[in-house]
């Protein structure tokens, strides 16, 4: 425990001083994290002795969830939802569920030996985009507003909606066989009320307590970038305590929590320790992603795997977008950069551990499969997000808003 805890504090501390210069660089995060944590587990140097079992790896990821869950939705720009809607509504309320409908298709076809449930939960566990993976779309403001802003609003709300089917499909697939729709329904709906009625409150609550101790002068400076770290993690807690999904009160309290924010300098500094956190925990995962996950889904890669990988990163992304985004005045270079542009990461590997705790059957081929279309991902998105948005940007330099 000590020897690992030594590694993963001393490589995370390596990193934060060159993450500025990496970042300039075609290069991912997420790539040097997987591949560090390949190089140092079971499978090359083998220095990390780790459990994908194990229930620290499980509450790693949980927590990282939260935090994500929390700190995107509070940066997620509402006001592009008003001025500029087109693109990122149509991305989630028509692109993300005909994404899960096809994945499941293509799940059910290449994997006969999987129930309808797990098919589904392999659908919706790579639905959510990281726009993590794609920074150099995002950030990139060559890229037009309209473009750039409706990934990033995507990315922020997709994970946060996904993680409410996938709670449905857990609960059906905990349920004994026969089982009524109404015990399923029953328990979903108080999970996400449970959640909704905690995220709310903890934020509305937490946010305005925030303004009244900064209007008194009682919030010491070295303790102002602590609170939205405290709520998130406190919200998740309580729901779950109580019965309900702590995600979806993370997802909601970082609406909330962003909505009330005044000012973008408020939310940033609001926000800075969150985010921070996230980070840290999200390159924990990462490098026990690859030095546990990936060591497993190595001797795991089938035909039907790899063909999963490749759909789920083009047609199956790629296909609901062109459909979704049907009507618009954006042109066909548009919507095939919206749908190249989906990479799968975090939220897909916390969902994966999530779901292969559970010991459902088929897991090992389900956690093999997000873990190979995540890699697929690190490479391809890493590698052309900033070649392919200079591309773009370049032959759409006017381009505008898309209008319904």
């Amino acid at each position: 425990m000590q020897q690992d805890l030594a590694i993963l504090s001393a490589f995370a501390f390596v990193y934060a001083l060159i993450a500025g210069r990496l970042e300039r660089t075609p290069v991912a995060g997420a790539l040097v994290f997987t591949a560090f944590g390949l190089a140092v587990g079971p499978v090359g140097l083998n220095w990390l002795t780790l459990d994908v079992h194990a229930q620290g790896l499980r509450t790693l990821a949980e927590l990282t969830l939260a935090l994500v869950l929390f700190t995107d939705a509070a940066n997620a720009d509402l006001s592009v939802l008003r001025l500029s809607y087109t693109i990122p509504e149509r991305l989630l309320l028509i692109g993300l569920p005909l994404t899960i409908l096809l994945g499941t298709t293509a799940a059910d076809l290449l994997f006969p030996g999987l129930g309808m449930i797990e098919c589904a939960l392999l659908a919706t566990m790579l639905a959510p985009t990281d726009a993590a993976l794609g920074k150099p779309v995002v950030t990139n403001p060559a890229v037009p507003p309209p473009i750039r802003e409706g990934l990033n609003v995507e990315s922020g709300l997709n994970d946060g909606i996904c993680v409410s089917v996938l709670l449905i499909l857990l609960a059906f697939a905990a349920e004994p066989a026969g089982a009524g729709w109404e015990l399923v329904v029953t328990h979903f709906a108080q999970e996400i009320g449970i959640g909704l009625v905690v995220g709310a409150g903890f934020a509305f609550v937490g946010v305005w307590a925030l303004r009244l101790s900064a209007r008194h002068g009682w919030l010491g400076q070295a303790w102002r970038q602590l609170p939205a770290m405290a709520l998130a993690l406190a919200s998740f807690g309580a729901a779950q305590a109580l019965g309900g999904s702590g995600f979806i009160a993370c997802f909601v309290g970082g609406i909330v929590a962003g909505g009330m924010a005044r000012h973008r300098e408020q939310k940033h500094e609001l926000l800075l320790a969150a985010e921070g956190s996230g980070d840290l925990f999200g390159l924990l995962t990462w490098v026990l992603f690859g030095a546990a996950v990936i060591g497993q889904a190595l001797g795991r890669l089938s035909w039907e795997i790899a063909v999963y990988a490749v759909l789920s990163l083009t047609a199956v992304r790629m296909i609901p977008v062109w459909l979704a985004l049907a009507g618009t005045d954006l042109k066909a270079d548009g919507k095939l950069f919206l749908g190249w542009f989906g990479p799968r990461g975090l939220a897909s590997i916390v969902f994966a551990i999530i779901v292969l705790d559970a010991n459902l059957p088929g897991s090992e081929t389900l956690t093999a499969t997000v873990a190979w279309t995540v890699i697929l991902s690190i490479l391809a998105h890493g590698l052309t997000a900033s070649p392919l948005a200079e591309v773009f940007a370049r032959r759409n330099r006017t381009v505008k808003a898309p209008i319904a």
